[in-house]
């Protein structure tokens, strides 16, 4: 299916619209990722570097504790960045959207998806950078439930947030016409 991008990126909110929505219980730690968020000089330089537009649309929900650890990042990260925009529309609000993105048959979130300046999908990411879904996915083979997200929430803290912008870049890379 062809998605409406510009009708959803119209009608999408911005961080802060999304932050100040949020449920009180889960606002100040968007704030404070947010906040707290450094951006390597090198990732800023690499996505201007690709020469054309971006816009990110974000399917998210405030109490997502993935979503919570990433797209505060990505969102300091597009503040710096010359040629990209997000937006983030909520999941639960957005059923078909979100059944397009899906990981295996789950509705997990966040999901970025990928477009040019001019709406055209590139690609899209998500729900997690690849090394901490696939060890996520081998504990939940194993059984595990609710007591690795201790570990996640780690992981996230070590990673600063790089794993994921550099996935994000690749996809952005994929667009036709950007300079190599």
């Amino acid at each position: 299916m062809t998605w409406p991008f510009a009708h959803l990126w119209d009608g999408a909110m911005t961080f802060a619209e999304a932050v100040e929505a949020s449920a009180p219980q889960h606002k100040g730690l968007w704030e404070a990722v947010h906040r707290t968020a450094r951006i390597p000089d090198e990732l800023v330089a690499a996505a201007a570097a690709l020469g054309r537009r971006f816009r990110l649309l974000t399917i998210v929900e405030d109490w997502c504790g993935d979503a919570t650890n990433t797209i505060p990042v990505i969102v300091r990260w597009v503040e710096q960045l010359p040629n990209a925009e997000i937006r983030l529309v909520r999941r639960d609000e957005h059923p078909d959207l979100m059944d397009a993105y899906l990981t295996g048959a789950s509705r997990s979130i966040p999901v970025v998806v990928v477009l040019t300046g001019e709406m055209e999908e590139v690609g899209h990411w998500g729900p997690r950078p690849s090394e901490l879904q696939a060890w996520v996915v081998e504990r939940k083979r194993g059984g595990a439930g609710k007591e690795i997200y201790p570990e996640i929430r780690k992981w996230y803290a070590k990673d600063k947030g790089e794993s994921t912008l550099r996935e994000i870049l690749a996809v952005m890379a994929l667009a036709p016409g950007h300079r190599e």
